[in-house]
């Protein structure tokens, strides 16, 4: 017991130490997450000023701040908190002999770097396409994915709203589905990373861009209003449920797209009574709720 209560407090501390370091730019900058998401986000706040989708949507739009924190707690905040019990997770199953490669169907170790890193981004996409259909099928994950469907107005930081459950949801399935198709991350997995924050925040911004053919494989802010829109077609839990790749939603038939004008109302029936703040939203799904 004591070597799992060292190891969550040595993981604490460590998280705790790298993101302190990374804010004073002792780390270095393209392993910097913490500056480089406020780089990242600046970038398409200022393209969404310049090449607004929706003209008449303010600069600091609805819930404007709420997602700002909502970023920055969910991407290091709770980070910092939870990653002891990662920790402490990864040596339960280290000591009853399942590791990375325990269950790996590539060994991927020695091929080119540029190779591992697509495969890499492709594999984890899917996991987090499975996994956000999963999200809208069944209630009891649907009330958590609540929170990031509750956004009315559509901007590059709501790509970050969502309820701290989903961090439990979505990481040991990421984790798994890395595991057993890819046996683990690459050293350049921040490349990945990265890459994912700039698709995610193009994605949920007032910018109107669709790649031109490369729609049917990138996801973009045409597409995913769409997976927003409060109206879905009928007999449907979602649409366009891609994350960075849209080529998941045209393979498995989930893609709708009826039309390009922007003007959809976003959210889900009977969200005017969903909690407003930061602190209801993320105590919801822990009690019986009437929406």
């Amino acid at each position: 017991m004591n070597s799992y209560v060292n190891a969550f407090i040595r993981s604490f501390n460590g998280t705790l130490d790298w993101t302190w370091k990374s804010i004073i730019f002792e780390v270095p900058f393209y392993t910097n997450y913490f500056w480089g998401l406020i780089l990242i986000s600046l970038i398409v706040w200022g393209l969404e000023m310049v090449f607004p989708w929706r003209k008449e949507q303010a600069i600091f739009r609805k819930d404007f701040w709420l997602d700002g924190f909502y970023m920055f707690f969910n991407f290091f905040i709770f980070s910092i908190v939870i990653s002891g019990f990662y920790k402490v997770l990864q040596i339960v199953f280290t000591d009853i002999g399942i590791t990375y490669k325990s269950w790996a169907v590539f060994n991927p170790s020695d091929w080119p770097t540029a190779l591992q890193l697509i495969v890499f981004f492709v594999v984890l996409d899917f996991v987090q396409w499975f996994t956000h259909t999963l999200l809208h099928k069944y209630p009891f994950f649907w009330k958590f994915h609540k929170v990031h469907h509750s956004v009315k107005e559509m901007g590059f930081a709501a790509h970050l709203r969502y309820h701290w459950m989903e961090n439990i949801l979505y990481k040991p399935l990421k984790t798994f589905g890395v595991m057993i198709l890819f046996g683990f991350e690459p050293q350049q997995a921040f490349i990945v990373h990265f890459v994912a924050i700039i698709i995610g925040h193009f994605n949920h911004s007032n910018i109107k861009i669709t790649y031109g053919p490369f729609k049917y494989v990138i996801n973009n802010p045409v597409m995913h209003l769409y997976h927003h829109a409060q109206d879905l077609p009928e007999g449907k839990y979602g649409v366009n449920f891609g994350i960075s790749l849209s080529i998941w939603d045209y393979v498995f038939k989930t893609n709708y797209i009826p039309e390009d004008s922007g003007k959809v109302e976003l959210g889900f029936p009977g969200d005017a009574s969903f909690p407003k703040g930061f602190v209801r939203q993320n105590t919801y799904g822990f009690s019986k709720n009437k929406n």
